[in-house]
């Protein structure tokens, strides 16, 4: 096993995450030109660990909430419902101009239309986030969790979420849990900030036991020299993938994962998925092939939750990205964005490409 879990533990998994809501149009349309509209709690973070959480692994997030919103009511009634437990500040409004959790509107896109995704993210409470706010000896020493999953997301959130990253990420390995960091860069939120991020990600990075990222995010987040990003065909993607771990490995070497995924849009309907995942010296590649997405956001999150569960459960490596690379492919096919597996019978019947009625 590439990378051995401590066995004394309450949580499988822990994510730091800024919950928010995402607001979506019926019936595919788009948001300018819709009057009804679905509402759900979100957040990237909370999207991986829903896998686990639905296949009944114990399962937690540390987060802000806004104290008294309405909104943080629905958000903590829809973590509870997902068997996601929640620890958590709350921080007071501070009134009409103050914190709020973000919202996501994004529609889902239909066949030649693509998918259009607004962020407001102004007054965000998630940037509070600090390790102050959490007894760190507490949940990685007394309770135990195997597994912490951070994202580029929350470390690039504000200067303080990027202290609570790389803190949280230092004391899971001073009590023997393993790290797992989505690199996840998003250049709205590095603007102005690459030398503090840089810094920060790289210490993350280096004591992160899996690494998540296309070529992009490792040379944008880390440093790294490597092939163009972008414009490829997705066999072109694979070589260039392998070359950048290749350096990755070098820089990182504590690091025993390294994954992506890969995906040509076809339509909006249509798209080519595939994955790639390094484990120690052994390559496990998942060729591209076609899977109809009813709603694309969310896929890749639920990739690395697949494929954190596969680990978890004390599998062989091969079926970490298997796993992922089909509950991904599951996630396509619903208007949430987080999987909810019925069972891994369900999952697995992705992979092996039956979809035909179970009775």
């Amino acid at each position: 096993m590439a990378v051995k879990l401590r066995q004394d533990y309450r949580y499988a998994l822990v994510a730091p995450t800024s919950m928010g809501v995402r607001l979506t149009p019926a019936n595919g349309q788009g948001v300018h030109c819709s009057r009804e509209f679905t509402l759900q709690a979100t957040s990237a973070e909370s999207n991986v660990a829903s896998v686990s959480s639905y296949l009944g692994l114990p399962v937690k997030v540390l987060t802000t909430f806004v104290k008294g919103s309405p909104i943080a009511r629905f958000i903590k009634d829809d973590l509870a419902s997902r068997h996601i437990d929640v620890e958590a500040r709350e921080v007071a409004q501070g009134g009409p101009w103050g914190y709020r959790h973000q919202f996501n509107i994004a529609d889902t896109g239909y066949g030649s239309r693509g998918p259009r995704v607004h962020n407001d993210r102004a007054g965000e409470v998630g940037r509070t986030l600090n390790v102050k706010d959490f007894d760190l000896d507490r949940l990685f020493g007394r309770e135990g969790v195997q597994i912490v999953h951070l994202s580029g997301l929350i470390g690039a959130l504000s200067p303080e979420t990027g202290v609570f990253c790389l803190e949280l990420a230092k004391a899971a390995r001073k009590h023997g849990t393993r790290v797992s960091f989505d690199l996840n860069h998003r250049a709205s939120f590095w603007k102005g900030r690459e030398a503090e991020l840089h810094d920060i990600f790289a210490q993350i990075a280096g004591i992160s036991d899996v690494l998540v990222g296309n070529e992009e995010d490792f040379q944008l987040c880390l440093g790294l020299q490597g092939p163009e990003a972008g414009g490829k065909d997705l066999a072109t993607k694979i070589d260039s993938f392998k070359a950048m771990i290749n350096t990755a490995k070098k820089a990182f070497p504590n690091a025993a994962v390294f994954a992506t995924t890969l995906r040509q849009v076809v339509s909006t309907n249509c798209h080519l998925w595939g994955a790639i995942m390094s484990e120690g010296d052994n390559w496990h590649i998942v060729e591209p092939r076609e899977i109809v997405v009813l709603d694309r956001i969310g896929g890749g999150d639920a990739f690395v939750g697949g494929m954190l569960y596969g680990l978890l459960r004390g599998w062989e490596p091969r079926k970490w990205v298997q796993f992922g690379w089909a509950t991904g492919a599951l996630v396509t096919t619903l208007l949430t964005d987080y999987a909810q597996p019925a069972d891994e019978d369900q999952i697995w019947s992705i992979w092996e490409g039956n979809a035909r009625v179970r009775r």
